[in-house]
């Protein structure tokens, strides 16, 4: 129940506040504050009872044409109130003189010119409430003031009623009779009026900087009046800035979510399917603790578990889907429930994406499928780790099979997408769980994926020119998958680092690699390293790159090793890849002094090398400052990989890695090796190389180093590698082969068997 005010007809003022059967006279006070009277007028004949309620002033059809006259003379008087009192009088006697049914939007807006924020505010904030009065009768009617102005978007944006927002928030943790109607009316209105806030522009943000995500955590673990209304706002602020919700109050966040996974857990009823879809958008965008991974991981398998509808199925596929991009495997346990649970995950997600893209005509669920995409990739991650997979053998081979089928549907899919939905996000997402599968298997499907090789092309090629839709797409695939925000990593922004790993694959083999060709994969490719290459250049921030750049290009270093072996001829005549070997040549220099980036100036080395054997006659590599400079840069990174390294109890070192390269050597010595092979062979076809590999003193040095170190400690791989350098700079220049037999070469050469190189320097 509200408090009331009643009127004295006669003399046109409240005289009393009154709620129950209680009543306080009212006059202004000091100030203008609402205080007690000295005493109750003599005669106040037939008293009128008139109540302010927020929903006194909710929207309705607008007016007829034209102004009621008492209206315009009760406004007149409001505008003219010199006190509380005045202003309690004129008020009540508009609401009499119009029904809350017919104020529209521009009345309630002349009513709130007439009244002001002054009121309402002292209302709020007054502490002097007349004798027995409760101070939150007065701040019910100061918010309930409050709420009939929010109901006007443009109001609810007002300065006036943000600067509220903290004091609005203290009301729904504010302790008091939890039966009492006023106390209700009051956090009802609140909640309105955060409400309308949170529904303006700029609203969420006010909201999130003046506590309000704080307070209504608090209000709903207390589970007070209202906490129903806490969930729902909270749910709405979070959807529309989860960021920086989280960053304002992460603990209380977390407390929420904590409460929701048990509640989750002992569900036993409907309330379990409707959690499923909360419970995505409390997930934080750092670690999940693991007492709610358990909770939410037992739940979901009780739920998956059971014969369900697909209303009641669907949001657990979700909430599933949202707990793997964001924290992978990390939440399912390990040992034989955890294994369990993953394969039914993955296999309800294929018989579910099998469902809604084999059959024709049917209307696909594409929220639904795109979380399915989502564990089914969790699948092939577990299929395809060695080490802890949670998943045993036979598992995988299960899965790989239903797998395969599902991934079937998406190339059936795929292949009647038209040119008019190529930028539907579900598209963009159907072709991120393809480019997952063709990363590890390119195999099975071969004949179905050659097929849709040319779409997959003509696909890439669109979203590469049109960037920043592309990642547009990519946001709206987030949101279309797991939730209404962003999760967890960011996905690809652009469908072509979706298809590298597996145009990887598929450029080793004839057929994929002539389709790849004759759709002009390759240009789009060199196109795309440059421009990603632009990313990582001078005057770009690295550090803020995510690392799936680096890996993009290390990816796109691969496909160009592999047609520089299979298809020398197209390195040669297509234009691109002359600018691209400009571009390597350019880089190379700054990259391998760059820390943390060795095995990327790897890749770049060893393509440039290798490239630099077909474009020997290139102008751009004879002997230009260009060329000189990334040679330079390639024998830095070739002869920094071994070290000299003592042995306790030897007299004699060992060949060792280098610190840097130690930790990687697992992913740099096959690139290495190429690279020593693919410098080999350009000295022949470079006259100007050997006089600069000798300026380097890269021959004296490596001489140097296996003379001090123990022959058995040098792999014999490593051996014909040294040999195949340093016979090819002895053949090239006399120079070179004097510097070696000075620095004990041929000696060196006995020691390790290198009878090529002793055989050179035997000569003059």
């Amino acid at each position: 129940m509200f408090p009331f005010l009643l009127v004295c007809p006669h003399h046109s003022f409240p005289v009393c506040l009154m709620e129950g059967n209680k009543t306080w006279p009212l006059v202004p006070g000091g100030s203008g504050a609402v205080g007690p009277a000295p005493s109750h007028p003599k005669e106040i004949g037939e008293l009128g009872k008139a109540g302010i309620m927020a929903s006194d002033c909710e929207p309705a059809l607008n007016q007829a044409e034209g102004r009621n006259p008492t209206l315009e003379r009760y406004l007149g008087a409001l505008r003219e109130a010199k006190n509380d009192s005045e202003q309690f009088a004129a008020l009540l006697l508009v609401t009499k003189a119009v029904k809350a049914g017919d104020i529209d939007a521009k009345t309630r807006r002349r009513i709130f010119d007439a009244v002001g924020f002054t009121f309402p505010n002292r209302l709020l904030t007054t502490k002097e409430a007349p004798d027995g009065c409760p101070d939150h009768v007065l701040r019910a009617l100061g918010v309930a003031l409050l709420a009939c102005f929010c109901s006007d978007p443009e109001l609810a944006a007002h300065p006036q009623v943000l600067n509220k927002i903290p004091i609005l928030s203290t009301f729904l943790t504010a302790r008091g009779d939890p039966d009492d109607a006023a106390r209700r009316s009051m956090i009802d209105d609140t909640y309105q009026c955060l409400t309308a806030v949170a529904g303006t522009p700029r609203g969420p943000r006010h909201l999130i900087a003046g506590g309000t995500v704080s307070a209504l955590c608090q209000a709903y673990l207390g589970h007070g009046y209202g906490f129903d209304q806490a969930l729902a706002l909270l749910v709405g602020l979070l959807a529309a800035a989860e960021t920086q919700c989280w960053k304002e109050a992460e603990p209380d966040l977390l407390a929420v979510l904590r409460g929701l996974s048990e509640d989750f857990q002992k569900a036993e009823d409907a309330s379990k399917f409707e959690l499923c879809q909360l419970l995505p958008l409390f997930l934080p965008p750092t670690t999940v603790p693991s007492e709610c991974l358990r909770d939410l991981q037992a739940g979901l398998a009780r739920i998956l578990g059971s014969k369900l509808s697909s209303w009641q199925r669907n949001p657990a596929l979700k909430l599933a889907a949202r707990l793997a991009h964001a924290c992978g495997s990390d939440w399912i346990p390990a040992g034989s429930s955890g294994s369990k649970f993953l394969a039914l995950l993955v296999n309800l997600a294929c018989v579910e994406v099998r469902l809604a893209l084999e059959e024709t005509g049917t209307e696909v669920k594409e929220d639904v499928v795109t979380a399915c995409y989502a564990l089914m990739e969790l699948g092939i991650q577990e299929c395809t780790r060695c080490e802890q997979s949670l998943l045993k053998e036979p598992q995988k081979v299960q899965l790989v099979s239903v797998m395969k089928e599902a991934i079937g549907a998406v190339i059936h899919y795929l292949q009647q997408v038209g040119q008019e939905k190529q930028k539907e996000p579900f598209v963009f997402a159907s072709v991120r769980i393809l480019g997952a599968w063709l990363a590890e298997e390119t195999s099975s499907l071969r004949k179905e994926v050659c097929q849709l090789l040319p779409f997959l092309v003509r696909y890439a090629k669109t979203l590469y020119e049109e960037a920043e839709e592309a990642n547009d797409l990519s946001q709206q695939v987030a949101t279309l998958a797991i939730s209404p925000t962003t999760p967890g990593p960011t996905w690809p922004g652009d469908a072509l680092r979706l298809l590298l790993p597996g145009w990887c694959h598929l450029t080793v083999e004839d057929g994929p690699r002539e389709i790849l060709i004759k759709e002009g994969a390759p240009s789009l490719l060199c196109k795309y390293f440059l421009q990603q290459w632009e990313l990582t250049s001078p005057g770009h921030d690295t550090s803020v790159l995510p690392d799936s750049v680096e890996i993009g290009l290390q990816t796109c270093c691969h496909i160009f090793l592999n047609l520089v072996v299979t298809a020398p001829g197209l390195i040669k005549r297509d234009a691109c890849f002359t600018s691209l070997m400009n571009t390597l040549m350019a880089s190379l220099p700054a990259l391998v002094q760059q820390q943390g980036r060795l095995l990327l100036a790897a890749n770049v080395a060893t393509l440039g090398l290798l490239m630099a054997r077909l474009l020997s006659t290139s102008p751009a590599l004879q002997g230009t400052p260009a060329s000189r400079g990334f040679f330079a840069a390639a024998i830095l990174f070739l002869s920094q990989s071994h070290v000299a390294r003592a042995t306790p109890g030897s007299d004699q070192a060992v060949l060792a890695l280098s610190p840097d390269y130690e930790g990687i050597w697992a992913d740099l010595q096959e690139l290495w090796f190429l690279g020593m092979q693919a410098f080999t062979g350009c000295v022949p076809l470079l006259p100007w190389l050997a006089p600069a590999a000798l300026r380097s003193r890269w021959p004296q040095e490596l001489l140097q180093l296996l003379g001090s170190v123990s022959p058995n400690s040098v792999k014999p791989e490593m051996v014909a590698a040294y040999q195949g350098v340093l016979v090819e700079l002895a053949r090239a220049n006399r120079l070179c082969r004097e510097a070696m037999r000075l620095q004990a070469g041929e000696e060196t050469a006995s020691h390790y068997r290198m009878a090529a190189l002793e055989q050179c320097l035997a000569e003059p």
